[in-house]
């Protein structure tokens, strides 16, 4: 079995209303901070995982995010899987 670290960036899709990102956008704006046109805000996700290769790690990974980590109606979901050195 090897080691994986995995990143996913979960985004609202352009055609969702953000209320975080607006709440933001909003402050700045009240404060006098003009410059800023658009705000959106999203997640970070860091996992680590155990498989016995790339595609393993994943498959694991992509299963993981469809089941728990976003809602694919409303949001994306990028990937990264990376082996860790032993």
């Amino acid at each position: 079995m090897k080691k994986y670290y995995a990143t996913a960036i979960v985004k609202f899709k352009t055609s969702v209303l953000e209320p975080q990102g607006k709440a933001i956008l909003l402050s700045l704006s009240e404060k006098g901070h003009k410059e800023f046109s658009q705000i959106r805000v999203g997640k970070f996700i860091e996992v680590e995982l155990v498989a016995e290769n790339d595609r393993e790690a994943q498959a694991k990974i992509s299963q993981l995010a469809e089941d728990y980590l976003y809602n694919s109606v409303m949001e994306t979901c990028e990937l990264k899987v990376v082996a860790q050195e032993s």
